[in-house]
């Protein structure tokens, strides 16, 4: 079985461990064709606290670590220019 694995952007990084990762995924209308942005956001587990907000990252799924919380960040893809 595949391991899932998402690269999205971090919208919250104000809880302790926890990251809030929003992925975008682009679809199509089925009656339109128009193109649509679809943004779903997932908790994932953030063990040292080096995400921080607007950092791109890639997460992976996981046992359940607690009730919403089902991701772990993989690793830091981009930073932001913040200092």
């Amino acid at each position: 079985m595949a391991v899932k694995e998402r690269v999205g952007l971090v919208v919250s990084d104000k809880m302790d461990k926890t990251v809030v990762v929003a992925v975008e995924s682009r679809v199509t209308h089925p009656k339109y064709r128009k193109i649509m942005v679809r943004t779903k956001r997932y908790k994932a587990h953030d063990e040292e606290n080096a995400c921080h907000l607007g950092d791109r990252v890639r997460i992976l799924e996981t046992r359940p670590l607690s009730r919403t919380k089902r991701w772990i960040v993989a690793d830091v893809l981009s930073r932001t220019s913040e200092a």
